[in-house]
């Protein structure tokens, strides 16, 4: 399969599409993150839920059981200090309480400051590419070898139109998500190859969540998409139906 249907919204993906799938998704705790990990249970999906808010996990982990779901897993982690050995310790206990792993979503983010690089503080640089690129490159080659171990596995990051061209006091934001389209892009091409392992991109463009509304506090967020819009495109990255599409960075329009 080399190309997307014509238009996943005029296609209703079916109850089981990700039925006995163990999927992460990281930042499960708010916006996209818990709107993705909500529609990944509701088609069948075993889902581990990351995030440092201990109380946003409690609540996606809540709603996902009302809803009769399969049961989740809690992961509670925050990226921006996470050591290479927690990652170690999350692949050890992933390997020991599931034994593989059929999804990866890296939707973290932390926006930074927009501000020009002249005035841009220097902790703040490392933390937010700490969080933004040092993190899902951590997390992705731990858990390389439980993904491997899956008949259909895929990686899906998050993107944003910053990071696929240069935009002015976008800073560490749009640097780090360039940096991740590029580790996108090249672990794609290392993969394809000789693994069940598909790796892709996704910018869904301008969502009402709350990094928006710190980007863009005057906004109005009733003209925006919600997380709940975007959630069909990370089902069909996730699923079987994108088998063999490897190393594209998508937009949402264009899946939508």
């Amino acid at each position: 399969m080399n190309n997307i249907p014509e238009s996943l919204n005029s296609r209703i993906p079916p109850a089981n599409l990700l039925q006995e799938r163990i999927i992460l998704v990281t930042g499960a705790a708010n916006g996209i993150g818990q709107a993705v990990v909500k529609a990944m249970a509701a088609h069948g999906a075993t889902t581990i839920l990351l995030d440092r808010d201990v109380a946003g996990l409690e609540q996606t982990y809540d709603a996902i059981l009302a809803a009769g779901h399969p049961e989740p897993a809690i992961y509670p982690m925050d990226l921006q200090g996470a050591e290479p050995d927690d990652y170690t310790r999350l692949a050890t206990t992933l390997e020991n309480e599931f034994g593989h792993l059929d999804g990866l979503v890296h939707n973290a983010a932390q926006l930074g400051a927009l501000v020009p690089f002249s005035n841009f503080d220097n902790e703040l640089w490392f933390q937010t590419l700490q969080a933004n690129l040092n993190a899902p490159y951590l997390m992705t080659t731990a858990c390389l070898g439980l993904l491997n171990t899956s008949k259909d596995a895929s990686i899906v990051f998050t993107s944003d139109a910053v990071g696929r061209k240069g935009k002015a006091y976008w800073g560490a934001y749009g640097v780090s998500k360039a940096g991740m389209e590029i580790f996108m892009q090249t672990l794609a091409e290392e993969l394809e190859s000789n693994t069940p392992i598909r790796v892709n991109s996704i910018d869904t463009g301008p969502v009402h969540t709350a990094l928006r509304r710190i980007a863009y506090p005057a906004e109005d967020s009733s003209t925006l998409k919600s997380p709940e819009d975007v959630t069909r495109a990370f089902l069909y990255l996730a699923g079987p139906e994108s088998q063999g599409i490897t190393g594209r960075q998508f937009t949402l329009d264009e899946m939508l």
